[in-house]
Protein backbone atom coordinates (compact mmCIF):
# COMPACT_ATOMS: atom_id res chain seq x y z
CA UNK A 1 0.00 0.00 0.00
CA UNK A 2 1.02 3.59 -0.78
CA UNK A 3 1.45 5.55 2.38
CA UNK A 4 0.48 9.69 2.52
CA UNK A 5 2.14 13.08 3.95
CA UNK A 6 -0.25 13.40 7.93
CA UNK A 7 -2.17 15.99 8.09
CA UNK A 8 -0.57 16.53 11.37
CA UNK A 9 2.94 15.54 12.17
CA UNK A 10 3.16 14.02 16.18
CA UNK A 11 5.96 16.71 16.50
CA UNK A 12 4.06 19.51 15.02
CA UNK A 13 0.92 18.67 17.70
CA UNK A 14 3.60 18.57 20.41
CA UNK A 15 3.74 22.44 19.74
CA UNK A 16 0.87 23.42 19.08
CA UNK A 17 0.34 22.07 22.63
CA UNK A 18 3.29 23.42 23.97
CA UNK A 19 1.72 27.09 22.57
CA UNK A 20 -1.92 26.08 23.93
CA UNK A 21 -3.35 26.20 20.13
CA UNK A 22 -4.54 22.26 20.67
CA UNK A 23 -5.72 21.28 23.93
CA UNK A 24 -8.18 18.44 22.92
CA UNK A 25 -7.42 15.39 20.98
CA UNK A 26 -10.28 13.36 19.31
CA UNK A 27 -9.66 9.53 19.23
CA UNK A 28 -12.81 7.90 17.66
CA UNK A 29 -12.94 5.04 15.07
CA UNK A 30 -16.03 3.91 12.84
CA UNK A 31 -18.44 1.75 14.02
CA UNK A 32 -21.15 -0.37 11.80
CA UNK A 33 -23.64 2.63 11.09
CA UNK A 34 -20.99 4.32 9.76
CA UNK A 35 -20.51 6.89 12.69
CA UNK A 36 -17.62 8.23 14.62
CA UNK A 37 -17.05 6.60 18.57
CA UNK A 38 -14.46 7.76 20.92
CA UNK A 39 -13.19 9.98 23.72
CA UNK A 40 -12.25 13.48 23.83
CA UNK A 41 -8.71 13.68 25.53
CA UNK A 42 -6.44 16.34 27.18
CA UNK A 43 -3.87 17.53 24.34
CA UNK A 44 -0.98 16.82 27.10
CA UNK A 45 -2.59 13.33 28.50
CA UNK A 46 -2.88 12.12 24.87
CA UNK A 47 0.65 12.74 23.64
CA UNK A 48 1.85 11.28 27.36
CA UNK A 49 -0.29 8.29 27.66
CA UNK A 50 -2.83 7.32 24.92
CA UNK A 51 -0.43 7.87 22.19
CA UNK A 52 2.14 5.75 22.96
CA UNK A 53 -0.07 2.91 24.86
CA UNK A 54 -3.86 3.71 24.13
CA UNK A 55 -7.07 3.25 25.49
CA UNK A 56 -10.41 0.92 26.01
CA UNK A 57 -13.66 1.33 24.93
CA UNK A 58 -16.74 -1.06 25.73
CA UNK A 59 -16.79 -3.36 22.88
CA UNK A 60 -20.62 -2.97 22.80
CA UNK A 61 -19.86 -0.04 20.02
CA UNK A 62 -19.71 -2.59 17.77
CA UNK A 63 -22.54 -4.51 18.94
CA UNK A 64 -25.50 -2.09 19.12
CA UNK A 65 -28.64 -1.04 17.08
CA UNK A 66 -28.69 2.81 15.59
CA UNK A 67 -30.11 3.98 18.82
CA UNK A 68 -27.19 2.73 20.43
CA UNK A 69 -29.53 0.01 22.28
CA UNK A 70 -27.72 -3.37 23.58
CA UNK A 71 -29.04 -6.37 21.34
CA UNK A 72 -28.02 -10.00 21.32
CA UNK A 73 -27.19 -11.96 18.72
CA UNK A 74 -23.65 -10.96 18.35
CA UNK A 75 -20.74 -13.67 19.46
CA UNK A 76 -18.09 -10.99 20.35
CA UNK A 77 -19.91 -8.92 22.85
CA UNK A 78 -22.76 -9.92 25.50
CA UNK A 79 -23.87 -10.14 28.79
CA UNK A 80 -23.10 -13.26 29.11
CA UNK A 81 -19.57 -12.07 28.02
CA UNK A 82 -19.45 -9.39 30.39
CA UNK A 83 -19.34 -6.46 28.12
CA UNK A 84 -15.36 -6.19 28.07
CA UNK A 85 -13.58 -3.61 26.32
CA UNK A 86 -11.24 -3.65 23.33
CA UNK A 87 -8.38 -1.25 22.96
CA UNK A 88 -8.31 1.89 20.97
CA UNK A 89 -4.78 2.22 19.32
CA UNK A 90 -4.17 5.88 17.10
CA UNK A 91 -3.10 5.74 13.64
CA UNK A 92 -0.61 8.36 13.73
CA UNK A 93 -0.95 8.78 9.82
CA UNK A 94 -4.30 9.98 10.15
CA UNK A 95 -3.69 12.73 12.85
CA UNK A 96 -4.91 15.93 11.85
CA UNK A 97 -6.77 19.53 13.17
CA UNK A 98 -10.23 19.81 13.89
CA UNK A 99 -11.26 23.74 12.05
CA UNK A 100 -14.77 23.52 13.16
CA UNK A 101 -13.94 22.49 16.90
CA UNK A 102 -11.74 24.90 18.67
CA UNK A 103 -8.13 24.08 19.85
CA UNK A 104 -8.75 20.51 18.91
CA UNK A 105 -7.05 17.29 16.70
CA UNK A 106 -8.19 14.20 15.56
CA UNK A 107 -7.06 10.61 15.66
CA UNK A 108 -8.68 7.62 13.90
CA UNK A 109 -8.38 4.54 15.73
CA UNK A 110 -7.91 1.03 14.74
CA UNK A 111 -9.44 -1.66 17.15
CA UNK A 112 -7.91 -4.56 19.19
CA UNK A 113 -8.62 -7.17 21.46
CA UNK A 114 -6.54 -6.87 24.64
CA UNK A 115 -4.07 -9.57 23.57
CA UNK A 116 -3.10 -7.31 20.64
CA UNK A 117 -5.41 -9.23 17.87
CA UNK A 118 -7.37 -7.11 15.34
CA UNK A 119 -11.02 -6.89 16.09
CA UNK A 120 -12.27 -8.62 12.49
CA UNK A 121 -15.54 -7.28 13.19
CA UNK A 122 -14.28 -3.65 13.14
CA UNK A 123 -15.16 -1.79 9.80
CA UNK A 124 -11.52 -0.61 9.37
CA UNK A 125 -9.94 -3.97 10.12
CA UNK A 126 -12.16 -5.77 7.33
CA UNK A 127 -11.18 -3.06 4.57
CA UNK A 128 -7.67 -3.16 5.94
CA UNK A 129 -7.78 -7.11 4.84
CA UNK A 130 -8.90 -6.70 1.37
CA UNK A 131 -6.11 -4.14 1.14
CA UNK A 132 -3.66 -6.81 2.42
CA UNK A 133 -5.24 -8.84 -0.69
CA UNK A 134 -4.42 -6.21 -3.29
CA UNK A 135 -0.95 -5.71 -1.71
CA UNK A 136 -0.12 -9.70 -2.44
CA UNK A 137 -0.01 -8.54 -6.04
CA UNK A 138 0.95 -5.44 -5.62
CA UNK A 139 -1.56 -3.44 -5.87
CA UNK A 140 -2.84 -0.62 -4.66
CA UNK A 141 -6.59 1.12 -4.59
CA UNK A 142 -7.69 4.68 -5.53
CA UNK A 143 -10.92 5.72 -4.20
CA UNK A 144 -13.28 8.52 -4.41
CA UNK A 145 -16.49 9.13 -2.87
CA UNK A 146 -19.16 11.70 -3.90
CA UNK A 147 -21.31 11.92 -0.96
CA UNK A 148 -24.92 13.82 -1.51
CA UNK A 149 -26.50 15.41 1.88
CA UNK A 150 -29.88 17.74 2.16
CA UNK A 151 -29.94 20.50 4.10
CA UNK A 152 -33.02 22.03 5.93
CA UNK A 153 -33.16 25.81 8.21
CA UNK A 154 -33.78 23.60 11.42
CA UNK A 155 -31.52 23.23 13.87
CA UNK A 156 -31.32 19.34 14.78
CA UNK A 157 -33.30 19.63 17.53
CA UNK A 158 -36.15 21.56 15.92
CA UNK A 159 -36.13 18.57 13.39
CA UNK A 160 -36.28 16.02 16.07
CA UNK A 161 -39.06 17.95 18.19
CA UNK A 162 -41.41 18.34 15.16
CA UNK A 163 -40.84 14.64 14.05
CA UNK A 164 -38.87 15.52 10.97
CA UNK A 165 -42.28 17.14 9.56
CA UNK A 166 -42.38 20.50 8.14
CA UNK A 167 -38.90 21.01 7.79
CA UNK A 168 -38.02 23.98 5.44
CA UNK A 169 -35.24 22.92 2.73
CA UNK A 170 -32.52 25.35 2.06
CA UNK A 171 -34.01 25.21 -1.48
CA UNK A 172 -37.67 25.23 -2.97
CA UNK A 173 -36.83 24.13 -6.01
CA UNK A 174 -34.33 21.46 -8.28
CA UNK A 175 -30.80 23.30 -7.92
CA UNK A 176 -28.56 20.20 -10.16
CA UNK A 177 -25.56 22.77 -11.20
CA UNK A 178 -27.10 25.50 -10.48
CA UNK A 179 -25.01 28.51 -9.47
CA UNK A 180 -28.20 30.78 -8.25
CA UNK A 181 -29.10 27.45 -5.76
CA UNK A 182 -26.31 26.66 -4.66
CA UNK A 183 -25.45 30.84 -3.49
CA UNK A 184 -28.25 30.37 -1.14
CA UNK A 185 -26.31 28.15 1.14
CA UNK A 186 -22.74 29.05 -0.06
CA UNK A 187 -21.63 30.48 3.50
CA UNK A 188 -22.34 26.67 5.12
CA UNK A 189 -21.03 25.05 1.85
CA UNK A 190 -17.66 27.45 1.89
CA UNK A 191 -17.31 26.51 5.60
CA UNK A 192 -17.35 22.70 5.44
CA UNK A 193 -15.23 22.86 1.90
CA UNK A 194 -12.73 25.15 4.01
CA UNK A 195 -12.77 23.31 6.94
CA UNK A 196 -12.39 19.85 5.57
CA UNK A 197 -9.34 21.24 3.42
CA UNK A 198 -7.42 22.80 6.58
CA UNK A 199 -8.13 19.65 7.82
CA UNK A 200 -5.98 17.66 5.30
CA UNK A 201 -8.78 16.49 2.72
CA UNK A 202 -8.48 17.70 -1.07
CA UNK A 203 -11.67 19.46 -1.93
CA UNK A 204 -12.42 19.77 -5.28
CA UNK A 205 -16.04 21.30 -5.91
CA UNK A 206 -19.31 21.49 -4.36
CA UNK A 207 -22.95 21.52 -6.64
CA UNK A 208 -26.27 21.69 -6.64
CA UNK A 209 -28.40 18.58 -6.80
CA UNK A 210 -32.01 17.40 -7.87
CA UNK A 211 -34.34 17.58 -4.42
CA UNK A 212 -34.91 20.07 -2.27
CA UNK A 213 -32.00 21.47 -0.39
CA UNK A 214 -29.29 18.85 -1.93
CA UNK A 215 -25.84 19.49 -2.24
CA UNK A 216 -22.90 17.46 -2.94
CA UNK A 217 -19.12 18.72 -1.69
CA UNK A 218 -16.19 16.48 -3.95
CA UNK A 219 -12.48 15.49 -2.87
CA UNK A 220 -10.14 14.51 -4.79
CA UNK A 221 -9.59 10.56 -4.48
CA UNK A 222 -6.34 8.46 -2.58
CA UNK A 223 -5.99 5.31 -1.11
CA UNK A 224 -8.34 3.30 0.01
CA UNK A 225 -7.81 3.39 3.26
CA UNK A 226 -7.33 7.36 3.50
CA UNK A 227 -10.50 8.13 1.82
CA UNK A 228 -12.43 6.04 3.94
CA UNK A 229 -11.14 7.53 7.11
CA UNK A 230 -11.78 11.13 5.70
CA UNK A 231 -15.31 10.17 4.59
CA UNK A 232 -16.42 9.19 7.81
CA UNK A 233 -14.80 12.32 9.39
CA UNK A 234 -16.19 14.49 6.69
CA UNK A 235 -19.99 13.64 7.24
CA UNK A 236 -19.38 13.86 11.23
CA UNK A 237 -17.70 17.15 10.60
CA UNK A 238 -20.22 18.37 7.93
CA UNK A 239 -23.28 18.09 11.07
CA UNK A 240 -21.00 19.46 13.51
CA UNK A 241 -20.69 22.71 11.06
CA UNK A 242 -24.38 22.56 10.07
CA UNK A 243 -25.30 22.43 14.00
CA UNK A 244 -23.28 25.82 14.74
CA UNK A 245 -24.66 27.03 11.58
CA UNK A 246 -28.15 26.90 12.72
CA UNK A 247 -29.31 24.50 10.13
CA UNK A 248 -29.44 20.89 9.45
CA UNK A 249 -27.80 18.35 6.89
CA UNK A 250 -29.16 14.52 6.33
CA UNK A 251 -27.38 11.97 4.72
CA UNK A 252 -29.83 9.50 5.02
CA UNK A 253 -30.51 7.24 1.73
CA UNK A 254 -33.91 8.55 1.03
CA UNK A 255 -35.51 11.53 3.20
CA UNK A 256 -38.74 11.61 1.06
CA UNK A 257 -40.24 10.37 -2.62
CA UNK A 258 -37.79 12.69 -4.63
CA UNK A 259 -34.53 11.60 -5.00
CA UNK A 260 -32.11 10.13 -2.45
CA UNK A 261 -28.87 10.69 -1.28
CA UNK A 262 -26.72 8.23 -2.99
CA UNK A 263 -22.28 8.11 -2.44
CA UNK A 264 -21.00 6.93 -5.60
CA UNK A 265 -17.88 4.90 -5.02
CA UNK A 266 -15.36 5.59 -8.14
CA UNK A 267 -12.30 2.74 -7.87
CA UNK A 268 -8.91 1.92 -9.74
CA UNK A 269 -6.03 -0.10 -9.48
CA UNK A 270 -2.25 1.01 -9.42
CA UNK A 271 0.61 -1.23 -9.62
CA UNK A 272 3.62 -1.26 -7.62
CA UNK A 273 5.44 0.99 -10.19
CA UNK A 274 2.24 3.72 -9.89
CA UNK A 275 1.51 2.29 -13.54
CA UNK A 276 -2.86 2.13 -14.01
CA UNK A 277 -3.44 -1.89 -13.86
CA UNK A 278 -7.24 -1.14 -15.18
CA UNK A 279 -5.86 0.26 -18.57
CA UNK A 280 -4.86 -1.05 -21.79
CA UNK A 281 -4.35 1.76 -24.70
CA UNK A 282 -4.03 -1.32 -27.28
CA UNK A 283 -7.71 -2.80 -26.10
CA UNK A 284 -10.66 -1.46 -28.16
CA UNK A 285 -12.35 -0.30 -25.19
CA UNK A 286 -9.03 0.78 -23.35
CA UNK A 287 -9.75 -1.93 -20.50
CA UNK A 288 -7.24 -4.17 -19.69
CA UNK A 289 -7.92 -7.94 -19.04
CA UNK A 290 -7.81 -7.44 -15.29
CA UNK A 291 -10.44 -4.63 -15.44
CA UNK A 292 -12.83 -6.56 -17.38
CA UNK A 293 -12.25 -9.46 -14.78
CA UNK A 294 -12.45 -7.49 -12.29
CA UNK A 295 -15.85 -5.60 -13.56
CA UNK A 296 -17.06 -9.29 -14.11
CA UNK A 297 -16.97 -9.81 -10.75
CA UNK A 298 -18.49 -7.03 -9.55
CA UNK A 299 -21.69 -7.86 -11.43
CA UNK A 300 -21.25 -11.84 -10.55
CA UNK A 301 -21.44 -10.50 -6.74
CA UNK A 302 -23.29 -7.78 -6.49
CA UNK A 303 -26.78 -9.37 -5.12
CA UNK A 304 -24.62 -11.42 -2.35
CA UNK A 305 -22.81 -8.07 -1.12
CA UNK A 306 -25.74 -5.59 -1.58
CA UNK A 307 -25.41 -5.41 2.41
CA UNK A 308 -22.43 -4.10 2.02
CA UNK A 309 -23.87 -1.03 0.35
CA UNK A 310 -26.92 -0.48 1.45
CA UNK A 311 -27.02 -1.58 5.13
CA UNK A 312 -30.23 -0.02 6.30
CA UNK A 313 -34.48 -0.49 5.78
CA UNK A 314 -34.00 2.89 3.98
CA UNK A 315 -30.92 2.45 1.97
CA UNK A 316 -33.76 0.54 -0.26
CA UNK A 317 -36.06 3.17 -0.65
CA UNK A 318 -33.44 4.62 -3.50
CA UNK A 319 -33.85 1.84 -5.91
CA UNK A 320 -36.23 2.50 -8.11
CA UNK A 321 -36.87 3.10 -11.90
CA UNK A 322 -35.62 6.37 -13.23
CA UNK A 323 -33.96 8.03 -9.74
CA UNK A 324 -30.81 7.78 -11.17
CA UNK A 325 -30.68 4.88 -8.85
CA UNK A 326 -29.46 1.42 -9.92
CA UNK A 327 -32.44 -1.20 -10.06
CA UNK A 328 -30.60 -3.45 -12.54
CA UNK A 329 -26.86 -5.70 -12.42
CA UNK A 330 -25.60 -4.19 -15.14
CA UNK A 331 -22.90 -2.30 -16.37
CA UNK A 332 -21.95 0.36 -18.94
CA UNK A 333 -19.54 2.84 -20.09
CA UNK A 334 -20.73 6.32 -19.14
CA UNK A 335 -24.26 5.31 -18.46
CA UNK A 336 -25.81 6.42 -15.46
CA UNK A 337 -28.78 4.53 -15.60
CA UNK A 338 -26.35 0.88 -14.49
CA UNK A 339 -24.87 -0.25 -11.29
CA UNK A 340 -21.83 -0.02 -12.86
CA UNK A 341 -20.90 2.90 -14.38
CA UNK A 342 -17.24 2.87 -16.32
CA UNK A 343 -15.82 6.19 -16.62
CA UNK A 344 -12.26 8.33 -17.39
CA UNK A 345 -10.67 10.17 -19.71
CA UNK A 346 -7.36 8.64 -20.70
CA UNK A 347 -5.49 5.56 -19.55
CA UNK A 348 -4.55 7.03 -16.09
CA UNK A 349 -8.51 8.04 -14.75
CA UNK A 350 -10.38 4.43 -16.21
CA UNK A 351 -12.17 3.43 -13.45
CA UNK A 352 -15.63 2.06 -12.25
CA UNK A 353 -18.14 3.67 -10.55
CA UNK A 354 -19.99 1.74 -8.61
CA UNK A 355 -23.82 3.44 -7.91
CA UNK A 356 -25.51 0.90 -5.71
CA UNK A 357 -24.45 2.45 -1.78
CA UNK A 358 -26.33 5.33 -0.80
CA UNK A 359 -25.21 8.49 1.88
CA UNK A 360 -25.69 5.93 4.64
CA UNK A 361 -23.14 3.76 3.15
CA UNK A 362 -20.17 2.43 5.79
CA UNK A 363 -17.26 3.38 3.17
CA UNK A 364 -14.98 0.28 4.95
CA UNK A 365 -17.51 -2.07 4.29
CA UNK A 366 -18.56 -0.61 1.03
CA UNK A 367 -14.88 -0.46 -0.70
CA UNK A 368 -13.98 -3.84 0.68
CA UNK A 369 -16.87 -5.28 -1.41
CA UNK A 370 -15.66 -3.75 -4.03
CA UNK A 371 -12.15 -5.01 -3.84
CA UNK A 372 -13.60 -8.81 -3.14
CA UNK A 373 -15.93 -8.90 -5.48
CA UNK A 374 -13.09 -7.65 -8.21
CA UNK A 375 -11.02 -10.17 -6.80
CA UNK A 376 -13.62 -12.78 -7.36
CA UNK A 377 -13.45 -11.80 -10.57
CA UNK A 378 -9.98 -11.61 -11.58
CA UNK A 379 -9.20 -15.61 -10.13
CA UNK A 380 -11.79 -16.44 -11.25
CA UNK A 381 -11.02 -15.07 -14.87
CA UNK A 382 -14.77 -14.03 -14.86
CA UNK A 383 -15.91 -13.02 -18.78
CA UNK A 384 -17.76 -9.31 -18.87
CA UNK A 385 -20.78 -9.31 -20.85
CA UNK A 386 -22.00 -6.89 -23.26
CA UNK A 387 -22.17 -3.64 -21.85
CA UNK A 388 -25.73 -1.63 -21.25
CA UNK A 389 -26.05 1.32 -23.97
CA UNK A 390 -29.93 2.19 -23.18
CA UNK A 391 -31.75 2.17 -20.02
CA UNK A 392 -30.48 -0.12 -17.95
CA UNK A 393 -33.75 0.25 -15.99
CA UNK A 394 -35.69 -1.14 -18.86
CA UNK A 395 -33.09 -3.88 -19.88
CA UNK A 396 -33.51 -7.44 -19.22
CA UNK A 397 -31.21 -7.81 -16.43
CA UNK A 398 -30.70 -9.61 -12.75
CA UNK A 399 -32.09 -6.86 -10.51
CA UNK A 400 -30.64 -5.44 -7.04
CA UNK A 401 -32.49 -6.97 -4.11
CA UNK A 402 -35.32 -4.81 -3.30
CA UNK A 403 -35.13 -4.64 0.55
CA UNK A 404 -32.66 -5.30 3.48
CA UNK A 405 -34.69 -8.87 4.42
CA UNK A 406 -33.53 -9.88 0.53
CA UNK A 407 -30.35 -8.79 0.94
CA UNK A 408 -29.28 -10.03 4.26
CA UNK A 409 -30.18 -13.39 2.92
CA UNK A 410 -28.37 -13.10 0.39
CA UNK A 411 -24.88 -12.09 2.32
CA UNK A 412 -25.97 -15.01 5.19
CA UNK A 413 -25.61 -17.58 2.18
CA UNK A 414 -23.05 -16.57 0.26
CA UNK A 415 -19.85 -18.30 0.20
CA UNK A 416 -17.99 -15.83 -2.10
CA UNK A 417 -18.80 -13.90 0.86
CA UNK A 418 -17.28 -16.20 3.91
CA UNK A 419 -14.71 -16.89 1.68
CA UNK A 420 -13.41 -13.50 1.45
CA UNK A 421 -14.37 -11.60 4.90
CA UNK A 422 -14.62 -15.09 7.02
CA UNK A 423 -17.59 -16.76 9.01
CA UNK A 424 -16.92 -13.74 12.10
CA UNK A 425 -17.57 -11.08 9.68
CA UNK A 426 -20.62 -12.57 7.61
CA UNK A 427 -22.57 -13.44 10.84
CA UNK A 428 -22.02 -10.22 12.62
CA UNK A 429 -23.02 -8.12 9.86
CA UNK A 430 -26.01 -11.08 9.23
CA UNK A 431 -27.15 -9.95 13.21
CA UNK A 432 -26.91 -6.14 12.10
CA UNK A 433 -29.30 -6.43 9.74
CA UNK A 434 -31.45 -9.08 11.70
CA UNK A 435 -31.61 -6.30 14.39
CA UNK A 436 -32.71 -3.53 11.57
CA UNK A 437 -35.03 -5.53 10.65
CA UNK A 438 -36.65 -6.71 13.50
CA UNK A 439 -37.00 -2.91 14.95
CA UNK A 440 -38.80 -2.17 11.15
CA UNK A 441 -40.70 -5.02 11.43
CA UNK A 442 -42.21 -4.19 15.13
CA UNK A 443 -42.52 -0.36 14.55
CA UNK A 444 -45.66 1.46 13.26
CA UNK A 445 -45.62 4.63 10.98
CA UNK A 446 -47.44 7.27 9.94
CA UNK A 447 -48.05 5.47 6.87
CA UNK A 448 -50.44 2.97 8.31
CA UNK A 449 -52.16 5.47 10.71
CA UNK A 450 -53.04 7.66 7.95
CA UNK A 451 -53.72 4.41 5.89
CA UNK A 452 -56.04 2.90 8.44
CA UNK A 453 -56.79 5.25 11.79
CA UNK A 454 -60.45 6.39 10.07
CA UNK A 455 -60.79 4.20 6.53
CA UNK A 456 -60.14 0.70 8.25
Amino acid sequence: MTTHTPPLPVEELRGLVDLGDIDTVVLAFTDMQGRLQGKRFAARFFLDEVLPHGTEGCNYLLAVDADMNTVDGYAMSSWERGYGDFAMRGDRATLRRVPWQPGTAMITADLAWPDGTPVAASPRQILRRQLDRLADRGWTAHVGTELEFMVFRDTYEHAWNAAYRGLTPANQYNVDYSVLGTARVEPLLRRIRNEMGAAGMVVESAKGECNLGQHEIAFRYADALTTCDQHSIYKTGAKEIAAQEGVALTFMAKFDEREGNSCHIHFSLRDQAGRPVFADPAAPDGMSATMRHFLAGQLAALRELTLLYAPNINSYKRFRPGSFAPTAVAWGPDNRTCALRVVGHGPASLRLENRLPGGDVNPYLAVAGIIAAGLHGVDNELELPEPCTGNAYAADAPQVPATLRDAAARWAESPLARAAFGTEVVDHYRNMARVEQDAYDTAVTDWERFRSFERM
